[in-house]
């Protein structure tokens, strides 16, 4: 990746200053880091409202909606909960109100989850008043206590324990940096392997013999794949020409970005960008295209948008590929693919859904043996981008 820090020269007297300091901080106690991310108590975030961030451990209890008002059933809507230190708690004093940001409320919502009612859950966010109470804002990671969640973020029991340790804690380039090194080294197939592969990771669950092509949504048989018009062959959802890449076992067969297509709308959509806008393309009902771009249905977007963040993530340069970017442009024939700001738009609208986590699983457990940070931990594409 390109990003990078600046560095300034310091004086003489500056630089002196620091190295008398680092002589301190050789016989000086080292902080306890451990410590410094264990969760503290909703009593504890009560009294130290001060802007820092924490993890605060807590039990559900019920939505604010006002500063001394905390409902219990009827949930309006998913953009807050309140947490209190025992499941009985009746007493809005003894309650952190919690901001749910627009990536966590498909999962930790009260109106689309009531049953997290009771349960033990961890947020990190800030310590900051919210509906003018003690809150918790600006959340970067929920979790349900004793879900296997792995670094928080996430409720799929499936994602190996301590797998996004290396991650907590960072954000930015610095989160990016982790990520690469977490799904780095992933087992690889050949574009052969890949057809096989597409015909489990993308079945239709309601018809065996079938597979679902990703922008159309139409469900054909398995056994038509190929390079004939109405057959499905493999969609890359980063170009091959936006990078070079090809079909060599790499991002060229990267199952996280292939996804199974009607062979006259992958044509369509080419090698172009995504965007918002277009005219109606052909077998492809709510897709649109034009000269340059091309949006998918609505119910897919958000999986296009998370596909491709995994993609920049994953091919830094260092492994034989172009390092593959995401920017705000339209490009063509290079290793970038827009537009940023419409994936991350989609990326919120069409939240994680569970056979995005069934396909994600798959492809950890049966074929690559790396998972995608976007559909695990939603909160991560803000944090990078």
């Amino acid at each position: 990746m390109t990003r990078m820090l600046g560095m300034r020269r310091r004086p003489l007297g500056a630089l002196v200053l620091t190295l008398l300091l680092s002589s301190l901080l050789l016989v000086a106690p080292r902080p306890d880091t451990a410590a410094a991310a264990t969760p503290i108590t909703v009593t504890q975030a009560i009294a130290t409202q001060n802007s820092s961030v924490a993890t605060v451990r807590g039990y559900v209890v019920g939505q604010p909606t006002a500063t001394s008002t905390v409902v219990t059933s009827g949930f309006p809507n998913d953009y807050a909960l309140a947490l209190a230190d025992s499941p009985g708690t009746t007493s809005t004093s003894q309650m952190v109100y919690v901001q749910i940001p627009s990536a966590f409320r498909a999962s930790f919502g009260l109106r689309s989850n009531p049953s997290l009612m009771g349960k033990q859950i961890d947020v990190t966010g800030t310590l900051a008043a919210y509906f003018s109470h003690p809150g918790l804002k600006d959340g970067t990671a929920f979790a349900v206590v004793g879900s296997g969640g792995g670094g928080g973020g996430g409720t799929d029991p499936s994602i190996p324990a301590g797998y996004y340790d290396p991650a907590a804690g960072k954000s930015g380039a610095a989160l990016a940096t982790a990520l690469h090194g977490i799904i780095d080294g992933h087992t690889t197939l050949t574009y052969a392997q890949v057809w096989e592969a597409l015909k489990v990771t993308d079945a239709d669950p309601n018809n065996s013999s079938n597979v679902i092509e990703f922008y159309s949504g139409r469900s054909i048989a398995k056994t038509t794949n190929g390079g004939d018009p109405d057959d499905w062959n493999r969609e890359h959802t980063w170009p091959q020409s936006h990078g070079g890449f090809g079909t060599s076992n790499g991002p060229g067969t990267d199952l996280h970005h292939l996804r199974p297509e009607d062979v006259t709308v992958n044509s369509t959509r080419g090698n172009k960008d995504f965007d918002n806008g277009g005219s109606a393309v052909a077998q492809c009902p709510d897709c649109f295209s034009d000269a340059d771009s091309f949006e998918p249905r609505d119910s897919v977007k958000g999986d296009v948008a998370r596909g491709l963040m995994y993609v920049a993530v994953r091919y830094e340069g260092g492994d034989g590929f172009a390092d593959l970017e995401l920017n705000d442009s339209i490009n063509g024939s290079t290793a970038y693919l827009g537009k940023i700001s419409v994936l991350l738009a989609w990326h919120a609208a069409d939240p994680v859904s569970a056979a995005e986590r069934a396909r994600n699983n798959l492809i950890y457990g049966s074929y690559q043996g790396n998972r995608n940070p976007f559909i695990d931990h939603p909160e991560y594409a803000e944090s990078i981008w």
